[in-house]
């Protein structure tokens, strides 16, 4: 499978859309933040997607979803990897992430659970923690010292 991973593009947001309502996951803050966007593509064909909301204290890790043909192949984490990669380059001290389903997921890059008030208070102007993603999430941090793993 040749699988290109890249920065989504405008022409990509209907397709991101679809793919995170397909997931069950927030579009609340897609469009706002879709510059920090990921995709992986496969001729022409969007099969997963991962965002980040940055802010000064770090960034919240979003929207990460895979098509079901491809669900166990990599493609997931591969495109994870790239998003915390970027994070990493743009020197984002700590990444967060709230997740109802894929607490198991996560900490293969580096991930560990923290409590909800531990998020900084920059993170709550996020429509996901407004409101997108119920209080039940389990919330994760990652510190930039991490290393991008995963398999």
């Amino acid at each position: 499978m040749t699988l290109t991973i890249r920065a989504a593009r405008p022409g990509d947001l209907v397709a991101i859309q679809a793919l995170l309502s397909s997931a069950g996951l927030p579009l609340q803050g897609v469009t706002e933040h879709l510059p920090h966007f990921h995709v992986a593509e496969q001729a022409g064909a969007l099969l997963a997607v991962a965002g980040l909301e940055v802010y000064a204290t770090g960034g919240l890790l979003r929207s990460v979803a895979v098509a079901e043909k491809v669900k166990g192949l990599g493609v997931g984490s591969n495109l994870v990897r790239r998003v915390l990669a970027q994070a990493d380059e743009d020197r984002l001290p700590a990444l967060y992430l709230l997740t109802t389903t894929a607490a198991d997921y996560f900490p293969r890059f580096g991930f560990v659970r923290i409590d909800r008030g531990m998020l900084p208070p920059e993170l709550n102007s996020s429509e996901e923690l407004r409101g997108a993603c119920p209080a039940s999430a389990i919330v994760m941090r990652r510190s930039s010292s991490e290393s991008v793993g995963g398999s």
